[in-house]
């Protein structure tokens, strides 16, 4: 194995879930975002003597963004979000580490699909930055690089994903 293959597995392959997570989150479609991660893999491998080195996660995410962007424009359309409410299990614990009621694991349920709901509902632009940042947890800065706009863009799109959420969730209740 050649150096550039074992700092590939070292510095990238980590993020294979964040990657996975990302293309599902835009594309809405399992089996599409295993494709379109396996292909940004691909490209990743290719291209990773030209990375500069650094965080990899948000040049990773940076790729993975862009071919979910060309599926897109091949597929000219957008797809519909679907509630899965066997994706939105969690603990069977409560706050205080005890066993739930039926009752109380129903309303999670819902309330989690609620939330993942209104998440795929928001329009790409927010639904991309919000994902980044709240679910992927990456700093403004690195937002900023994977979807190659200033940082007060990522601030001021985040800001009104979060009032759109917000807006949505509270028609929930």
């Amino acid at each position: 194995m050649s150096e550039l293959n074992r700092r590939f597995e070292a510095e990238v392959l980590p993020y294979l879930d964040a990657a996975y997570s990302l293309a599902r989150w835009l594309v809405r479609d399992e089996h599409v975002a295993e494709d379109l991660v396996q292909d940004s893999f691909l490209r990743a491998l290719r291209y990773f003597g030209t990375f500069r080195g650094g965080d990899a996660r948000p040049w990773l995410l940076g790729i993975v963004r862009n071919r979910c962007y060309s599926w897109f424009a091949q597929q000219k359309r957008t797809l519909e979000f679907e509630i899965d409410l066997e994706d939105a299990d969690g603990p069977a614990l409560d706050s205080q580490g005890g066993p739930l009621t039926p009752e109380t694991l129903l309303m999670q349920k819902v309330d989690r699909a609620q939330v993942t709901a209104a998440i795929g509902r928001l329009p790409l632009p927010f639904r991309e930055v919000l994902v980044l940042r709240e679910i992927e947890e990456l700093s403004y800065e690195d937002v900023a690089r994977v979807l190659e706009i200033p940082k007060g863009t990522v601030m001021s799109r985040l800001s009104r994903a979060r009032r759109q959420l917000q807006e949505s969730l509270r028609e929930y209740r």
